[in-house]
């Protein structure tokens, strides 16, 4: 009888094995690539657990809120859900756009 390697889940799909699946911290790195390179005019760009992930984006000039609001919403097919608007913790003169990340 030939010994099965592969690990299992609980409902009995196969897993990745532990080397073809990516780090956490790589794909958290990918996120935060793509959030750069996609809205080069923020001032800060960042990630936030509490049960679920969040990133926050801080820019200075209000009128770029509502199109950086639009652009977000459409990246990676809609992996970027719930956004909303809100004050940057110590910065009274930048403005916050935050969002849940889907998986």
């Amino acid at each position: 009888m030939s010994k099965d390697a592969r690990i299992y889940s609980i409902d009995g799909g196969v897993l990745p094995a532990q080397s073809d699946a990516k780090s956490l911290t790589d794909q958290l790195d990918q996120i935060l690539k793509l959030l750069h390179a996609e809205f080069p005019e923020a001032a800060a760009i960042s990630l936030d657990f509490n049960g679920k992930l969040h990133v926050h984006i801080d820019v200075r000039k209000g009128e770029d809120v509502p199109l950086l609001e639009a652009r977000l919403s459409l990246l990676e097919q809609g992996r970027f859900t719930q956004i909303a608007r809100g004050a940057t913790p110590g910065h009274p003169f930048s403005h916050r756009i935050s969002a849940l990340i889907a998986e």
